[in-house]
C-alpha cells in the first residue's frame, strides 16, 4: 500500500476518534448534526419503502400501514431538514415516537409474513415488541435518551476511527510479512 494511502488511513482513524469524542462531550452539537442527518436519511428510507410498498402490494397484505408508515418517514424527514434547531432539542422524544410506531407497525406486519410461510415471522414479532417497549421508555425519560443517543453516536464514531487505525496496523504488519517472505525466496521487490 501507498505512504500516502496509510498516511490518509491514519488521519481519517484519528480524526473518527476525535469526532467521537467530541460528540460525547458535546450532545447539543451531536444533536443538531444528528437532527439533518436523520431528516435526510429518514426522508430516502421512506421513498424506498414508499417503492417497495407499491412494488409489492399484490403479495403482501396490509400494504396500507407500509404505505402510512413510508408518508410518515418521508414527513418527519422534511420537517427535520427544514427545522433543525427546534428538532435537535425535541430529536430524543420525535425519535422515541418514531421508534414506537414503526414497532408496533412491524408488530403488526409481522403476522403477514406468518400468513405467507416465513419461519422466523416470530423474529420479526419479537423485535417489533422490543422496540414499543423501548420507545415507550424514550418518551417516559427524554434527557436520558438524548444522553444516550449522543453517547452511542460517540461510541460508533470512535470504534470506526479505531477499527481504521488498528486496519492500518494490520496492513502495516502484513506487509513486512510479504516482504519478509519475498527476501526469503529471492524475490527482489519492484
Amino acid at each position: 500500500m501507498k505512504t500516502s494511502t496509510k498516511i490518509w488511513l491514519a488521519i481519517a482513524g484519528i480524526l473518527l476518534v476525535a469526532l467521537g469524542v467530541v460528540c460525547i462531550t458535546k450532545p447539543a452539537a451531536t444533536l443538531f448534526t444528528t437532527a439533518w442527518l436523520i431528516g435526510l436519511f429518514t426522508l430516502i428510507a421512506g421513498v424506498s419503502k414508499l417503492i417497495f410498498t407499491f412494488r409489492t402490494q399484490a403479495f403482501l397484505p396490509n400494504s396500507g400501514t407500509r404505505a402510512l408508515s413510508a408518508i410518515l418517514e418521508i414527513i418527519i424527514g422534511i420537517i427535520f431538514l427544514g427545522n433543525n434547531i427546534f428538532l435537535a432539542f425535541s430529536l430524543p422524544v420525535i425519535f422515541a415516537m418514531w421508534v414506537l410506531i414503526e414497532s408496533v407497525i412491524i408488530t403488526v406486519n409481522s403476522f403477514d409474513y406468518k400468513r405467507v410461510g416465513f419461519p422466523a415471522w416470530w423474529v420479526i414479532l419479537l423485535l417489533g415488541v422490543c422496540g414499543i417497549v423501548l420507545g415507550v421508555l424514550g418518551l417516559k425519560n427524554p434527557d436520558v435518551t438524548a444522553a444516550t443517543l449522543s453517547t452511542l453516536i460517540g461510541l460508533g464514531v470512535i470504534s470506526a476511527g479505531a477499527a481504521y487505525l488498528c486496519a492500518l496496523l494490520g496492513i502495516t504488519r502484513f506487509e513486512k510479512k510479504v516482504d519478509g517472505f519475498r527476501r526469503e525466496i529471492g524475490i527482489d521487490e519492484q
